[in-house]
């Protein structure tokens, strides 16, 4: 890869969080906010994610995400580049509009 060449990440989040108390709907509603006010898309309800720039950049995220994560619960992580989320298969639905204005940016860059 030249120098020069910048490779764009995706990096996802899935998570299943409890919500039976008060307490566990605050912290997972607490999680969600975290995830969009870092940038985070939700493609669906605990699955978000992010377009990031390079490698390290997604490390930095990671970091965010694992200071953020509740207690209990199941947080899961996946970097894929943007040649592989480009595979991806939407089988039924669409895209919503947060996602496709993701991936026009990615375009203009």
């Amino acid at each position: 890869m030249k120098a020069e060449e910048v490779r764009y990440m995706w990096l996802f989040v899935f998570f299943d969080l409890p919500v039976g108390t008060k307490t566990e709907r605050r912290n997972a509603t607490r999680f969600r906010k975290f995830l969009k006010d870092d940038g985070f898309i939700m493609l669906q309800l605990s699955v978000y994610a992010r377009i990031i720039r390079g490698e390290e950049a997604v490390d930095k995220h990671l970091a965010r995400v694992m200071k953020s994560i509740p207690t209990k619960g199941s947080v899961r992580t996946l970097s894929v580049t943007e040649r592989q989320y480009a595979r991806m298969r939407l089988l039924i639905g669409e895209s919503t509009k947060t996602e496709k204005a993701a991936a026009q940016q990615l375009v203009l860059l």
